[in-house]
């Protein structure tokens, strides 16, 4: 078989459902040699001008921490965006342990919306792919494996995944999963099949099932290749696709397998730097073990109380405690880290969740306050402090703090840990003076506060 060829023009288009995972789809697709750029909210075609001759582009959204209504709102004009820019992948990319229920996140109604603005019919179908060797994260007979530390778990039993605050796992079969938020029919392709060459067979007799999205088992390398295969080969015209970074992982290693691509250039490493600034609000035991080692190595760890959100005026005056804080630790000569919590555990995650109900306020509500205040906080010190590094770290709180930073799109710099790179921050007045690490919260190795201090990949993550 002759390999499509790669056409000019972006190969890939696509739009994450939180910031964190954005910059990892990014990561993947800038590290492999293809220019990408990740905006911060849909671009304006004069901020698309800015970027011409881009092989790849994102939007980083929230749609995670969102329910179906406001998808329905939200992702039709973000999709139709990404249709206009002509790429033969458009990619919706979801978080490598599928966080989602029907009610919040829901990755069901996103590819609902996609088949629409895509024009995904009957004839055709929807490559899902959620599973990536590189950030440990497997996919056997359509069950999810996560590590943890030096240990795999599948998903439901994963000590992170299976006790999520706001999605947890309790099902790691992603087609069982998926089934509580759509009707549109999910087949599989096993690894077995894509072992045996036999792909392509197992793919048609889902499809021939009725299948509408279809599910593809990778755990190593050669099944990377044959999803990547899959997707590129058999895909619609665009291919509309759902999944992790692992996406853009198959497609790589099938154009370098195909002889597309040729192998990833050499990437620079930044220099350190002095001194650093870094807000968590991530509840990840992942985040908690950073936060206790970068405390041992030079950080001052300075805790803010979530459950004042509830309170326009109090959370204010906490904020700016927070903020004079900060400030002070960097006259110490110590590197100030702001966080909501150590880990899910922690006597503040049940406070929150206790003052958040007393009030009769939303989660949503109480935390975009208080992704907002540790973005007012960042963006006090890193200014006031000039500061040229920073580190935001929580999947639902980075754009939140993001957007307090008037950041508008990043490109990747340098690799840090699988899923976070360290990135150049754009606004949209042309400033490009920042660098910023941005990390869900069970991503990197226990260093990584450390390890993007000194411009150096952070110790193996499980």
């Amino acid at each position: 078989m002759t390999p499509r060829p790669l056409p000019p023009g972006p190969l890939v288009a696509f739009y994450g459902d939180d910031l964190t995972g954005s910059s990892a789809a990014m990561e993947v697709l800038a590290f492999a040699g293809l220019d990408t750029v990740l905006f911060l909210a849909p671009p304006t075609p004069e901020r698309l001008a800015a970027f011409a001759g881009h092989r790849a582009v994102g939007i980083a959204g929230m749609a995670r921490s969102q329910g179906p209504a406001w998808m329905d709102a939200h992702l039709p004009p973000v999709f139709r965006l990404l249709a206009g820019l002509g790429a033969p992948v458009a990619h919706y990319k979801v978080c490598s342990t599928f966080d989602s229920a029907p009610h919040v996140g829901s990755i069901g109604r996103a590819a609902e919306l996609g088949a629409e603005v895509f024009r995904v019919g009957a004839e055709s179908w929807i490559p899902m792919l959620v599973a990536d060797p590189g950030m440990g994260r497997y996919q056997s007979f359509g069950h999810l494996f996560a590590m943890a530390g030096p240990d795999g778990h599948r998903l439901d039993r994963h000590p992170t995944m299976a006790r999520h605050p706001v999605t947890p796992m309790d099902e790691a079969d992603l087609g069982r999963h998926l089934a509580r938020q759509t009707a549109l029919p999910v087949g599989l392709v096993d690894f077995v099949a894509m072992k045996r060459g036999e792909g392509s067979a197992r793919l048609a007799r889902a499809r021939a099932a009725g299948a509408r999205i279809v599910s593809l088992d990778v755990l190593d390398h050669e099944t990377l290749v044959e999803a990547g295969r899959l997707i590129w080969e058999e895909g619609g015209s665009p291919t509309f696709t759902v999944g992790s970074q692992g996406v853009g992982a198959a497609l790589v290693a099938w154009w370098r397998e195909a002889g597309l691509l040729p192998a990833a250039p050499a990437i620079p490493v930044p220099p350190p730097v002095d001194r650093i600034a870094a807000v968590s609000g991530s509840v990840s035991p992942v985040t908690a073990g950073q936060i206790a080692h970068a405390v041992q190595n030079g950080f001052e760890g300075l805790r803010i109380d979530p459950s004042l959100a509830v309170d326009p005026a109090a959370w204010e005056r906490e904020v700016g405690r927070a903020g004079e804080a900060a400030l002070a630790a960097l006259g110490r000569g110590r590197d100030p880290l702001v966080y909501s919590a150590a880990g899910p555990d922690d006597p503040a995650v049940a406070a929150l969740r206790d003052a958040t109900r007393t009030a009769g306020l939303s989660e949503e509500v109480v935390n975009d306050r208080i992704g907002a205040g540790l973005g007012t906080i960042l963006n006090r010190v890193v200014r006031q402090g000039r500061l040229t590094r920073a580190v935001i770290s929580g999947g639902d709180t980075s754009g939140r703090v993001a957007a307090r930073l008037g950041i508008d799109a990043l490109a990747a710099l340098a690799p840090m840990a699988p899923g976070a790179p360290l990135c150049r921050a754009y606004t949209d007045d042309g400033g490009a003076g920042l660098e910023i690490a941005l990390k869900g919260g069970q991503v990197g190795g226990p260093d990584f506060f450390v390890a993007v201090r000194r411009g150096a990949p952070t110790s193996k993550a499980g």
